[in-house]
């Protein structure tokens, strides 16, 4: 990650919470109690993924409330990036590398968590300044065995694994010292979006917090 001001320390609060709470948003009017149900969980952050329409008005929506971290995931363009970033997006989640969007970011002091998964694209995002990248899909590409294998080469990076990541794996994967965080979808789980169970998001982000706090 790179870019930013001082009050966008992004990874010092990432850092503190240790998940990233990645959600698929079917309809806007889910955004506002969405995140009152995540800050009272404890867990007050959120990657919005773009990969529906309603993903940019729930950005707008979300990014209006000072008191929740709201950043923009699968953000495959430099224009996706732009428009994420004017929706009130305050980081950019890629799930690949991309030395386009993360200029796009840069230019905007926007910090840009690219996707890496090789010792090539990791080389790539330190080429262009960044120093935390997403792990992603962490279960296909070797999960922990994979992490603490390219943390000896690559002792300057921190990584946020995606894909796979479970609330019964997620203590393994902050137990590595090159995990930054984890993301992951269970927190805000489609079926609980589509019933409107917002007490149970509740409860998984207040599970999910104590669990990183003992990892």
């Amino acid at each position: 990650m790179t870019g930013g001001s001082p009050g966008q320390d992004v990874a010092g609060l990432l850092s503190g919470v240790r998940l990233i709470p990645v959600i698929t948003l079917q309809d806007p009017a889910q955004a506002g109690p969405l995140a009152e149900a995540l800050k009272a969980g404890g867990l007050p952050c959120a990657e919005v993924t773009l990969r529906t329409d309603a993903a940019e008005e729930a950005i707008r929506i979300m990014s209006q409330d000072p008191d929740m971290l709201v950043g923009a995931g699968t953000v495959l363009s430099q224009d996706q990036a732009e428009r994420a970033i004017a929706a009130g997006s305050r980081f950019i989640v890629t799930p690949g590398f991309s030395a386009k969007v993360v200029r796009a970011c840069q230019d905007r002091s926007v910090p840009v968590i690219p996707g890496a998964v090789t010792a090539t694209e990791i080389a790539a995002a330190l080429d262009e300044g960044v120093r935390v990248v997403k792990f992603f899909p962490a279960g296909v590409m070797g999960g922990l065995v994979a992490l603490r294998a390219l943390a000896g080469p690559f002792p300057m990076v921190r990584f946020i694994p995606t894909g796979g990541v479970t609330a019964g794996n997620m203590a393994e994967y902050l137990g590595l010292s090159c995990v930054l965080a984890v993301g992951g979808s269970w927190v805000v789980a489609p079926d609980l979006l589509a019933s409107g169970n917002y007490a149970e998001v509740t409860r998984r982000a207040s599970d999910a917090v104590s669990l990183a706090g003992g990892a």
